[in-house]
């Protein structure tokens, strides 16, 4: 649906047919004269294709939404859920605020790391996993928590058992 062959060759972007179709679905949910309110749920759907957001993508979005390339940059950069550079398939986010810390947190990212062989933001070789850490993810009384993206899958009372478990069950899907 995006034109995007490779992460190395995103300066052409261009919108097929059917996902402008979609974009125009969007946009009529909203009042006339009020297209910037479908700009969440259109990044959504080129990240879902893309994976991520290039600026490229972004500058077509802000076209077809007749905005300033700034109105989208602001708006990615602002919330988390939008990736700028490109991610595994999983996108494992540890809390990492006080409460999850307390009971263990941050022996989880260290355990994610190690058992990844990635640093938070980096991508495994085979393209499957990332991981970083996020702020609060309203689960403080079942810590360590995380979510996987892009669907946001909750898990919460995290050991390094259970996490080693999630991976390898991730690995063989």
């Amino acid at each position: 649906m995006l034109n995007i062959n490779n992460t190395d060759n995103i300066e052409n972007v261009e919108f097929t047919p059917e996902l402008i179709g979609k974009f125009n679905e969007i946009v009529s949910r909203y009042p006339e004269g009020r297209q910037k309110s479908a700009l969440l749920p259109i990044l959504h759907e080129v990240q879902a294709i893309a994976g991520w957001l290039s600026v490229p993508s972004m500058n077509k979005v802000a076209e077809f939404l007749n905005l300033e390339y700034i109105e989208v940059y602001e708006v990615a950069t602002f919330y988390t859920m939008y990736f700028l550079r490109p991610q595994g398939k999983y996108v494992l986010e540890v809390c990492r605020t006080g409460p999850c810390c307390l009971v263990g947190a941050e022996k989880i990212m260290t355990h994610i790391e190690n058992t990844l062989g990635v640093k938070e933001g980096e991508v495994t070789s085979d393209g499957l996993f990332s991981w970083r850490g996020v702020e609060c993810i309203a689960a403080c009384g079942k810590g360590p928590v995380l979510q996987i993206g892009p669907e946001y899958t909750f898990y919460e009372n995290l050991t390094e058992e259970s996490v080693s478990q999630l991976i390898k069950e991730l690995k063989n899907k």
